[in-house]
């Protein structure tokens, strides 16, 4: 039985290795969104099809027409090779399939190329302090002045705000209306005259997150993606596209032949941890998880592709195992280390530049962003498994 891809697909996968052969020099190394080197590595993938592939070239992008299984070999071939995929963010991974989907012709013409050449920046603008998990409950408040809308209220958890241009951010533009049809989705620059970032120090020891505050600050009426008081669709196409990216299957891989690695070198009296029975099954349980998410990944592209499919249960669970899979990976580099898993920040002897302690505590945020795993297991067991809804209680007066 012959299970390979055919001759145009091989030949593909050689222009790829080529390609990284030719070109590993210049990717990056870090992950510093506005270096130089990362955006010139982005233009470079972007000009040989290797990301933002499928986006229209009018937009910037390569203007491919989409093809899975290309999709797939990218990815393969990148991970085998440990080489930058190129430029990530919010502004990328969500906003820019959402405004295709969803943005006027005039905000994908000023938004989308800058975006993906890594020159605009953006931030996330959901989560506030009385409203999580309910992120309907928010309040930030919009009113429209004439021309301008006027915004007052407060974010929190908004990553990247310290360092974004731009936020794409609900607000409520109808307090009267039901409080999933009274919310607007605005776009607005982040030097507008009102808004105060204060950063938050997480248990990495960076600010990655951040509270945000807008004290009338201005908005042209027109940066606003679909209708008034609609804002709430919109909010939910981004929230599909973030869970989805979360904690991509294919990362997880690069991860587990890093792992693999580790396992190699590191030794207890004097035999390597990858010939112990105990932690060689607990490495096959991971690998086997990471099989599985990438086979749902393409399950989950072939059902965009093709929109006679309904992706079902494959989409919903992407979020939740994603991120509980890149935890549990993490945590196995860290048993593995043994004492040398505890260290962290400058110590000598870390490995991988403490990139495994990072993780293991940067994915143990993730499993709360985007929508917690409670909140996951139960729009898996309602909306996907048909099974009864969680009681809701009222509060007491």
């Amino acid at each position: 039985m012959d299970l390979s891809f055919g001759p145009e697909y091989d030949d593909f996968r050689g222009e790829v290795v080529t390609f990284l052969a030719n070109n590993a020099d210049k990717a990056p190394k870090g992950g510093d969104l506005r270096g130089q080197q990362a955006k010139d590595w982005q233009k470079l993938l972007i000009e040989n099809g290797y990301t933002c592939r499928t986006i229209p070239k009018e937009f910037g992008g390569y203007g491919a027409e989409p093809d899975i299984i290309k999709t797939r070999i990218i990815a393969e071939e990148f991970s085998k090779a440990r080489i930058n995929t190129g430029l990530g963010g919010q502004g990328i991974s969500m906003l820019v399939p959402t405004l295709l989907e969803m943005g006027t012709q005039e905000q994908k013409e000023h938004f989308i190329r800058p975006t993906i050449m890594g020159d605009m920046i953006w931030c996330q603008g959901y989560s506030e302090p009385g409203a999580g998990s309910d992120l309907a409950a928010l309040s930030t408040a919009a009113v429209l002045d004439g021309d301008e809308w006027v915004i007052n209220g407060q974010k929190i958890w908004t990553s990247t705000a310290h360092i974004a241009d731009w936020i794409f951010c609900l607000v409520r533009s109808e307090p009267e209306a039901p409080k999933h049809k009274g919310i607007s989705f605005l776009l607005f620059d982040m030097k507008t005259p009102g808004i105060e970032v204060r950063p938050l120090v997480d248990m990495t020891g960076n600010a990655n997150f951040n509270e945000t505050f807008f004290t009338d600050v201005r908005v042209p009426k027109h940066q606003i993606v679909g209708e008034r008081g609609q804002g709430w669709q919109v909010a939910n196409a981004i929230l599909g596209h973030e869970r989805e990216t979360l904690a991509p299957a294919n990362t997880a891989q690069t991860r587990i032949n890093a792992l693999i690695e580790l396992m190699k070198n590191e030794t207890v009296d004097g035999a390597r941890l990858i010939d112990n029975p105990v932690y060689r099954d607990r490495l096959m349980k991971i690998q086997g998880k990471v099989m599985a998410m990438r086979f749902n990944e393409l399950r989950v592209l072939s059902a965009r592709l093709n929109p006679g499919q309904d992706p079902g249960l494959s989409r919903m669970i992407t979020k939740l195992e994603g991120t509980e899979l890149r935890h549990d990976l993490e945590g196995l580099a860290i048993d593995v280390m043994g004492e040398i898993g505890l260290a962290y920040a400058d110590n000598p002897h870390l490995r991988g530049a403490g990139s495994w302690q990072r993780e293991y505590m940067y994915f143990l945020g993730l499993i709360i962003g985007g929508g917690t795993s409670q909140i996951q297991k139960n729009i898996i067991s309602e909306r996907g498994l048909g099974m009864p809804r969680e009681p809701k209680f009222e509060k007491a007066s």
